[in-house]
């Protein structure tokens, strides 16, 4: 909602909202914010990815690398999606004045995270005791 006294979701003349009303620009603004936040996410799992492929081949073997570096690069794409899919969502939500998108890609998008790291940390463990 835009203020306090717009509550109902009603345009300032009492005209309903459409699709084509024009929401509050700091909204819009703090929304495509939002969305670059999840572009720069998706840039830093992507490089992480890559980068544990190519770049470090002393850790631990060639398929868990793989299989880290491969999750992170898909991990990427999956929160540039979601990014966007959100975007769209609160946009049509500022422009109607409906409920805010819930946020269970940021609970999907943490526990996948967590999933990866866990695998990371037993690669990491692993390796430490086979040395």
């Amino acid at each position: 909602m835009r203020t306090d006294e717009h509550a109902s979701g009603e345009h300032p003349d009492d005209e309903p909202l459409t699709e084509t009303t024009r929401p509050d620009e700091r909204f819009t603004l703090a929304s495509e914010r939002t969305f670059l936040a999840w572009i720069r996410t998706s840039l830093g799992l992507m490089v992480a990815g890559i980068a544990l492929i190519h770049v470090v081949p002393e850790f631990a073997n060639e398929t868990i690398r793989s299989l880290i570096g491969g999750s992170l690069v898909v991990l990427a794409g999956a929160a540039a999606a979601a990014g966007l899919g959100r975007w769209f969502a609160v946009e049509k939500a500022l422009r109607t004045g409906s409920d805010m998108p819930g946020s269970r890609h940021l609970v999907a998008l943490t526990t996948v995270v967590v999933l990866v790291s866990a695998i990371a940390v037993i690669a990491i463990i692993a390796d430490a005791l086979s040395a």
